[in-house]
This record gives C-alpha cells, structure tokens and sequence, in this order.
C-alpha cells in the first residue's frame, strides 16, 4: 500500500494540480467536468451547509477534482480555492471521471471519504453516512438509488440505466447489492488498498471499488437517496455505452479470473 505522500508524487509525476497539507476529519471528492453553470452555487451552498449545522462538528476539506473541462471550470474552481480555505481544485489532464474520483481519494487528507456529485451535494446523505462510519458501524456506506425506499426523480432513461447495469454486474461478477455509481463514504486508510487494486477508470471505476470492496470482506451498507436531477448529464449517456460495455468485460476478466 502506497503512502499518501508517494500518492503525491506519482500525480505530480502524470501533470496532476495538487497542494495541501493539514489533516481535517472529513475530505468531500468532486469529480467535475464542464460544470461551470452550477460550480459555484453548488459550493457556496456546500459550504454553508457545514459551517451552519451543528451536526458537522469537525474540520473537513472540499476536493474539486476537475478533469479536462474545456469551459470555465478550472478557473472557477480557482476562485473558489482562493475564496474559501477548506476547498482545494485538483487537475486531471482528460476527462476521465474515474481517474479524477481516484485523484480526489488519493489526495484527500481526511480519514472519512465522501465522494460526491456536483448536481447533487446531497448534505443529508453525508450527515447520515458520515453518523454511519463514526459509529463503526460500517467500512463503505453507499447510497443506493435503487433501494425500495429511495425516491428516484431523475429522467425515466436514466433510472432504467442505473438498473440495467446493475443488472448486468449481478450476472457478470455476481454483485449482490443494489447500486454502485454516485454517492458514497468510506474510511479511507480501511479502503485505500481496495482503490489501488481498481483498474479501471472513466464510469466503471466507482462499480470496481465497491465490487471489490464487498469481495474483500468489508462492511458495506446501503442507504435510500432522495434525486432531483438539476442539470443532464455532462457526458451525454448514450456516447458513454460503448466504453461502459468494454469495461464492463475487462471487469469480468478483473474480478472473476484475475480476483
């Protein structure tokens, strides 16, 4: 297991944008790509819902993982680095969401993780996951937007997408949960190795790390999601089936040969 200051140096070594070096309890990771019509807000809002509930009683860190946006993202996400102390921008060179979500992981200085989506900052699944991870309960939270209990608003081609390739991964790698892609916590020192062992990247890299961390024996729970989607995706989907499918083979190949 690679420590986190070599984690540093080998995404200084691919061109990665990272600086930092305090210690907070909680780092929040970002992955963004073309988002400047909701960066701002989206962190601004953040922001203030950890400064103003007494509930987030402990220091936490804002990983804006950006990857290879060619609109007003990055210099956004510099603004708001300079204007707010707990909110640092990470740099991948293309867009990749999986290799910037594993950016976020490598470079959070926090020992609780939670990785995000900039359309939904979704502060009631941090307060619940993160109460979750404190009380030991569980090394993974993952909130599942096909659990009985969640309320899943988004468009009807997207909730069908979700259900399909879970579908697809009970069949092919025998996942026995509900949902793998979006939000999710995890202690980070219990679950670094699980995200070194990941190779893949783009879409299927978060499925591999919550496959792979419930192959490992670590306590994984599911929480219901409320979603509202606030913008379509940034990626349009259909151009991101093709990659998914291939993936999705190598991910057999990964998990069921190689372990």
């Amino acid at each position: 297991m690679r420590d986190l200051s070599r984690s540093r140096s080998e995404s200084r070594r691919k061109g990665y944008d990272v600086s930092g070096t305090a210690s907070p309890l909680v780092s929040i990771v970002i992955p963004v790509y073309n988002e400047e019509s909701i960066l701002e807000q989206a962190i601004e809002n953040l922001v203030a819902a950890y400064d103003e509930n007494p509930e987030f009683d402990f220091d936490y860190e804002i990983l804006i993982s950006e990857n290879g946006s060619s609109d007003r993202t990055v210099e956004i996400g510099e603004a708001l680095s300079n204007r707010f102390d707990r909110v640092r921008l990470l740099r991948c060179p293309l867009p990749d969401y999986g290799e910037a979500l594993r950016l976020g992981i490598l470079e959070a200085r926090g020992e609780l993780i939670v990785c995000e989506e900039i359309d939904l900052c979704d502060t009631d699944f941090h307060r619940r996951a993160l109460a979750i991870l404190r009380e030991d309960e569980a090394d993974m939270v993952v909130g599942s937007k096909a659990l009985g209990e969640s309320q899943d608003n988004r468009p009807l081609f997207r909730r069908v997408a979700t259900r399909v390739l879970n579908k697809m991964l009970w069949v092919a790698v025998g996942f026995e949960g509900t949902d793998t892609h979006g939000l999710k916590s995890f202690r980070r020192e219990r679950l670094l190795e699980v995200v070194e062992q990941c190779e893949l990247r783009k879409d299927l890299f978060a499925s591999e790390l919550v496959i792979r961390a419930m192959r490992g024996g670590y306590r994984v729970k599911e929480i219901p999601l409320v979603l509202q989607e606030v913008r379509p995706p940034s990626i349009h989907l259909y151009r991101r089936v093709p990659k998914v499918l291939s993936d999705l083979g190598r991910l057999i190949v990964l998990i069921r040969f190689k372990g």
